[in-house]
């Protein structure tokens, strides 16, 4: 399975005076990344490849890291669920390259 998140706190005394929510992206970032699992980050939404259960204790735990920066925390999911496939995160992109080479 795939599984792309954003997570973001908001509000509270730790808030950033310009909005910014970097440290705390740090924070749960820095959680995927110890986790071992196949895991891509871009502006928007950090992807982990693994099971059910190692996904989301990804997700689980990377959302604790961001709840002391603000009054609340923003969690958004969206699942690839594909059983008997590996390697995805990027064997769907390597497909799609292909897809666009041969057009």
């Amino acid at each position: 399975m795939i599984v792309a998140f954003s997570v973001a706190p908001s509000g509270g005394p730790n808030a950033t005076e310009d909005g910014s929510v970097s440290p705390a992206v740090a924070q749960a970032v820095k959680v995927v990344r110890e986790s071992g699992l196949p895991h891509r980050t871009s502006s928007m939404f950090t992807e982990v490849e693994g099971t059910w259960d190692e996904c989301f204790d990804v997700v689980k735990r990377a959302t604790e890291a961001v709840m002391p920066f603000g009054a609340r925390v923003s969690l958004v999911i969206k699942a690839d669920i594909r059983p008997g496939f590996e390697g995805e995160l990027d064997g769907k992109l390597e497909r799609l390259e292909g897809a666009i080479a041969a057009s």
